[in-house]
């Protein structure tokens, strides 16, 4: 069995001995070396090439961001980002998604160690699914998306026509963060009130709604409780909690809940799935796109079922073919497509309606 072969990048030298002595303990990884910085990187680099990085963002000589830009270009590798959980980091960390790296596995400022260990599972997770990620995706999806008005999709006389009738349910994980912006960069204000689960955890989702909000016409926010589902709006759950849609008389919500993780995720997609089947049915588009395992797979069915339309991103432009897939095999998929056409289903699901 051929290993995977990784290169921990960290200033700190707890983590490159914790994370070398916890990957070392499953039989397909190998870590093959680790590094204070790029700079050190780049020099057992030129020896032996890793199948993934993991990297840190904050270090000295050269941050990671910029040694991840120059890696993007030179030679793609799969790169697993290990941050901190602090506002400033989280903001860099999706300057890192967005230059190309797979996931992110975070660590906190205190107890390190025990994290590391305790988390072992979730990092070899992370690694094996950034080995067998397609690096062509990441690299094409990090191309900027043509900005379009309102008027390039849909006259702005019927920006009222369907209000709150209609929702879009998007779910993914890894890679989702590219293939997201490229789909929602590309939707006019007029569009439909989008709810999104893309697995990322506690913090991170604020800097990322924050950033797509940016780029794009649509307003894009972290979801509150109670907020409403309107077009223009995009809703993204926030990590390390749940959030549902509901009926409140004639308007569609969202509760923010606490709970278990489901599928093994917090906010997940099959639970988001499941209240739009119930509050929805069959005035709802469903949307399963990258990621790794199976989350929303089952979700998607009981969407399907109740009537809504169900898509899933086709295999040839997911980063990893993994939750598209398991629901094909559910048949809960209605028709798979390319990433580069979501944007305009959801558009054409909106007209149909």
């Amino acid at each position: 069995m051929k290993r995977i072969k990784v290169l921990v990048v960290d200033d700190s030298a707890v983590v490159r001995q914790v994370l070398s002595s916890t990957l070392e303990t499953d039989p397909s990884i190998e870590v093959i070396g680790t590094a204070a910085d790029p700079v050190f990187a780049s020099e057992k680099m030129s020896k032996q090439w890793p199948d993934v990085i993991v990297l840190d963002v904050e270090m000295p000589r050269m941050d990671g961001i910029t040694f991840l830009k120059k890696l993007m270009a030179e030679r793609p590798t799969p790169v697993v980002i290990c941050s901190t959980l602090t506002e400033k980091g989280a903001a860099t960390t999706m300057q890192a998604l967005a230059a190309g790296a797979v996931s992110i596995v975070t660590k906190p400022q205190l107890n390190l160690r025990q994290f590391l260990l305790e988390s072992a599972d979730d990092l070899v997770a992370a690694i094996k699914g950034a080995a067998r990620a397609n690096l062509k995706r990441v690299v094409a999806q990090k191309q900027p998306q043509p900005r379009l008005t309102a008027d390039a999709v849909l006259p702005a006389g019927l920006a009222m026509a369907r209000t709150t009738d209609h929702v879009v349910a998007i779910g993914t994980s890894t890679g989702g963060t590219q293939a997201l912006e490229q789909v929602l960069t590309a939707l006019p204000r007029v569009c439909p009130g989008l709810v999104i689960v893309q697995h990322m955890p506690e913090r991170f989702t604020a800097a990322f709604a924050d950033r797509l909000n940016s780029l794009c016409q649509i307003e894009v926010k972290e979801a509150c409780n109670g907020d409403r589902v309107i077009p223009g709006r995009a809703l993204i759950a926030p990590g390390g909690r749940h959030m549902l849609v509901k009926r409140n008389g004639a308007q569609y919500i969202v509760d923010v809940v606490d709970g278990p993780p489901v599928s093994r995720h917090r906010p997940s997609v099959d639970v988001l799935f499941r209240s739009v089947a119930r509050a929805a049915g069959s005035n709802a588009l469903g949307i399963i796109m990258t990621g790794m395992g199976d989350d929303g797979a089952r979700g998607l069915k009981e969407m399907r079922d109740s009537g809504a339309r169900t898509i899933g991103q086709n295999e040839a432009s997911c980063v990893v073919y993994g939750m598209p897939k398991e629901a094909a095999k559910l048949g809960a998929v209605e028709k798979e497509i390319p990433l580069q056409l979501i944007s305009q289903v959801i558009m054409e699901s909106r007209q149909a309606r």
